[in-house]
């Protein structure tokens, strides 16, 4: 029973990804207008697919946070390094002078470099690892806010670099403010040759459809690396840095090594992230799309989410990424359409008003987040030191209370009395018991 309690959630994301792919390829054609439309305005494709975007980010700053405990406000600038990467290895040329194919789909004759979509997320991981371990190095006796501080400059450097990086020493590296255009789409191979898919995955919809299978994949190795490294002897390493960094220590954890890996982990995922954002969703990328707000918001799905929990982090992303997508706008329409409002322009322009505010109210009724990891839970759940005291003297009384009432004599509680009763109208008749107690009286 337990071991299909454990798989109860992988077989669940393959049966909603499945389902999802089903249901755009095959089901809602089928159906008329007025069955689809509802469907298609409430979670269109392209949503689906920011949404396993934006889950392969959350993942990724999960082992960061979540597993190791270590507060990163600039991972965007992963996803940005990712991104151009794929800019430079699949794109027509802004700035290249030599031409270069390697198993893409593109024509042999297109100008630039092209680099077949699945080795370029390799190299988008190799060289965001390395860049993992740069950023952490420096940062390996910091904690809590310095640590913040530093992994915010951090994004916002290498943001302002691919700003600026249309002259450095007379070269133009990422063209600057104008950013990559034209990055190649995502090739099917042998299933477009066989016309079971289209050849290239375009942001048509049938493009957009199949898409689904290809970022929901992404997803579920993400999924699986991070649930096998925290099984493992380092996931329990960041599981100990992230409890006590003191304790870890003294109980023989290497801390370098163990928070130069969380980067360099986290770093892989975001490098993922970035090219799958760039090659399935936008098609293009510039430093525009990489603002400090992107890291505010991938942090917020791990909150929400639940740090820690895997799944948890995979639904808070959904979520969210949803909202900021299209739900909000959607739910504007529909209260238009109900009281004759008009939200459906205004909702969107406040979503991290409004995410600020779920955040504040989820700081407040459930900080553990929505699928909390049992570490987590137990640790937010712990009274405070002060309370812990407080507790512990009330305990500690209310034990000797009960010690008392255990161990006690009726016998001997009895004769007590009744030497007492004895004794007091002795003592009521002598003349020194009256004053003695007349005096104190007054004294009082």
């Amino acid at each position: 029973m337990k071991s299909l309690q454990r798989y109860r959630w992988p077989v669940g994301y393959g049966v909603s990804i499945v389902f999802l792919f089903l249901l755009y390829q095959a089901i809602l054609p089928a159906l008329g207008r007025s069955a689809s439309a509802p469907v298609i305005a409430w979670l269109p494709v392209a949503t689906i697919n920011e949404c396993l975007m934006w889950a392969i980010m959350a993942l990724g700053l999960n082992i960061v946070v979540g597993y190791a405990g270590l507060l990163d406000l600039g991972y965007v600038a992963f996803w940005a390094v990712g991104g151009y990467t794929a800019g430079w290895l699949m794109a027509y040329p802004f700035n290249w002078q030599w031409d270069f194919h390697l198993f893409s789909p593109v024509p042999d004759s297109a100008p630039g470099t092209h680099i077949n979509f699945w080795l370029v997320l390799l190299v988008a991981g190799v060289v965001c690892a390395i860049l993992g371990l740069i950023i952490g190095a420096p940062t390996l006796r910091l904690r809590g806010d310095y640590l913040a501080l530093v992994t915010l400059g951090f994004g916002e450097v290498i943001t302002q670099f691919f700003r600026n990086s249309n002259d450095i020493a007379g070269v133009n590296i990422a063209n600057g403010d104008s950013g990559i255009t034209s990055i190649d789409p995502i090739g099917t191979g042998p299933l477009g040759a066989l016309n079971i898919a289209p050849d290239l995955l375009t942001n048509s919809a049938s493009g957009n459809t199949w898409k689904i299978l290809v970022l929901g994949l992404l997803v579920a190795l993400c999924i699986f690396v991070s649930l096998r490294i925290r099984e493992g002897r380092l996931g329990r390493a960041w599981l100990a840095l992230r409890e006590d960094e003191l304790a870890a220590s003294m109980m023989g954890v290497p801390l370098v090594r163990v928070k130069l890996l969380a980067y360099a982990v986290g770093a892989i995922f975001g490098g993922i992230g970035g090219v799958a954002n760039a090659a399935a969703i936008t098609t293009a990328v510039s430093p525009s799309g990489f603002d400090f707000g992107k890291s505010v918001l991938v942090l917020l799905m791990v909150v929400l989410g639940g740090m820690g929990n895997v799944w948890g982090v995979t639904v808070g992303a959904f979520l969210l990424a949803w909202l900021n997508g299209n739900g909000l706008k959607q739910i504007g329409v529909q209260i238009d359409t109900w009281f004759g409002t008009e939200l459906a322009a205004v909702l969107p322009r406040y979503n991290y008003m409004i995410l600020g505010l779920l955040l504040v109210l989820m700081m407040l009724f459930r900080r553990e987040g929505l699928l909390p990891e049992q570490r987590t839970k137990a640790l937010l759940s712990t009274p405070s030191r002060t309370e812990a005291e407080d507790l512990g003297a009330e305990s500690l009384e209310a034990e000797a209370e009960t010690k008392a009432i255990v161990h006690s004599d009726p016998e001997a509680d009895a004769k007590i009395a009744a030497s007492a009763v004895a004794v007091s109208p002795a003592l009521a008749d002598e003349p020194g018991h009256d004053r003695g107690h007349t005096t104190k009286e007054e004294g009082r």
